[in-house]
């Protein structure tokens, strides 16, 4: 159930859009134990001039393959969001050829009432999830 929101430089072919996403879907698969079927992704493109995403003070330099994840979800252990990060940036350098100093993730929990799925009912205060 959680939906990722992801934010990019546009440019990408549709086949690289569905690699990066079926790549954040099985790091969330993998580190949340969420169901198979339970994919709800937003991508979004931006011309280059309209994404700022600096290190921080790091010390490191982003490219135009910048990737930004948000990730909104029902509260989540540490070490499932430790292991999430790890394992987006490992499957998104592997599958897709970002490098992990082009991914930041920004993680936004919320509860079981902030969620309606359809048929403006709350299926997690309902008892249908």
């Amino acid at each position: 159930m959680p939906l990722i929101r992801i934010d990019l430089v546009e440019g990408r072919t549709d086949n690289e859009l569905k690699t990066l996403l079926d790549a954040a879907h099985d790091a969330m698969f993998d580190a949340f134990h969420v169901p198979a079927g339970d994919r709800y992704q937003i991508v979004q493109e931006h011309p280059a001039s309209r994404m700022i995403i600096e290190d921080t003070g790091l010390g490191f330099a982003r490219t135009a393959k910048v990737v930004v994840v948000q990730v909104t979800t029902r509260p989540r252990p540490r070490d499932q969001k430790v292991d999430f990060y790890a394992r987006l940036a490992r499957y998104l350098q592997e599958r897709c050829g970002v490098d992990p100093a082009d991914l930041m993730v920004s993680c936004v929990e919320n509860t079981d009432e902030d969620w309606s799925f359809g048929f403006g009912r709350a299926q997690f205060l309902t008892g249908e999830l």
